[in-house]
Parts: C-alpha cells; structure tokens; sequence
C-alpha cells in the first residue's frame, strides 16, 4: 500500500501490514456503495460526510468512525468528515477505547461524566476525532447530505428512515459485545477492530484520484 500520509508510527506499522485479498467477494459487495458515494463526492469536489450508525453507538460504530477518518487522512482524500450516532444515546464503551490505544491512537478523556467525551488523535498535526455516545440525529451530527452507513442489523431494522441522508448503506458487523465478561472479550474486540479496519482503508484505498 502506498501512503500519502502519515500516521502515529504503531498506526502506521499496523496499516502497513493490511492485507486486502482477505477480504471475500461478497464483502467487497457490500462496501462497494460506501466506495461510489465517497468517488461521486470526490469528484464533484463536495464535502464528504459519512455517519456511522449502531443501535447504542458505543462499540461499532466508533470502531468504524474512527478508522474511516484514518483512513481518509492516510489515502490524501479530503473534506472527508466521519460522524457516529445510534438510536439511543448510552456510553462510549471503555474496551473500545482501550482496544485503540493499543492500536496506537493517542486519547485523552475530556469528561467524566456517565457518557464521557473523547478526543482521539491518528496523527500529530491532524483534528482529533471526538468520541461519544449520541443518537444518529444529534446536533452534532450532518443533516443533510450524507451517506448513512449502518454497522449492526438492529439499528438498520429499527431505523427504516433516516433523515437527511442521502444514501443509505448497511454493512453489518458482528458486536464484540457479545464477549463481554469472557476470557475472549480481549481477542475479540481486536478481531473486530481489526476487521473494521482493513475494510475501511480498503474503502479508501479505491478512491481515483
């Protein structure tokens, strides 16, 4: 992979490992419609915004949000904005953050609070993206014009509309919740950042300049 950008070297290191031939046929598919919107927009030179969504945006979601900022930054595309939200507002759950510091990422807990804000940073010189738990609609998300990117099948079967966007994309990854309390909850939130990771720079990495 060829990098315009650079990352926090661990970030970078990690990246520099990816490999997209693991990716099935069948993925591709799917994550083919998030790849167009992004190319339609970058071609008409328009802000791209992309609003990640799960059920209590508190795992998937910011797994995805975050990386799909990296990921951006890393491939050289700008005016890329990645949001997050879910139908319901919870926390920001703490093994997320964990499992991205151990990625690399520099974060620093701006508020203790029941739904702490975080400011996660990919690379020294760039805008941290900022963590938190909020429904999809949330002032601090887009209102119109953006792709909605659904990343469980709850949120995607809860929410038949969403307002304001433009495009409507379910992807759908497996929750790492479901490890929670286990031995495996370590080795499990990896494998799902892992995997929302390299789908995210493959998204990216297909954008023509």
């Amino acid at each position: 992979m060829q990098n315009q950008n650079i990352l926090f070297p661990e970030i970078q290191s990690l990246v520099q490992s990816f490999d997209f031939t693991g990716i099935t046929k069948e993925r591709t598919h799917t994550l083919q419609p998030i790849v167009d919107f992004i190319q339609l927009k970058f071609d008409n030179q328009q802000e791209i915004r992309l609003n990640l969504i799960c059920t209590h945006n508190s795992r998937r979601s910011h797994f995805s949000q975050v990386w799909a900022q990296t990921a951006a930054h890393y491939y050289g595309i700008k005016n890329v904005f990645c949001y997050s939200g879910g139908t319901q507002a919870t926390a920001l759950f703490p093994k997320v953050i964990e499992t991205l510091e151990k990625s690399g990422f520099k974060i620093k807990k701006l508020s203790e609070v029941n739904n702490p804000v975080y400011a996660i940073k990919f690379s020294e010189n760039e805008t941290p993206v900022i963590g938190f738990s909020k429904t999809y609609d949330d002032d601090f998300n887009p209102v119109n014009g953006f792709a909605a990117i659904m990343t469980c099948s709850q949120a995607d079967g809860d929410c038949p509309f969403i307002a304001g966007a433009e495009k409507r994309i379910p992807v759908n990854f497996d929750d790492p919740k479901a490890f929670d309390d286990t031995p495996q909850q370590t080795e499990k939130y990896q494998e799902r950042n892992l995997q929302i990771a390299i789908e995210m720079f493959y998204i990216f990495s297909q954008i023509k300049k």
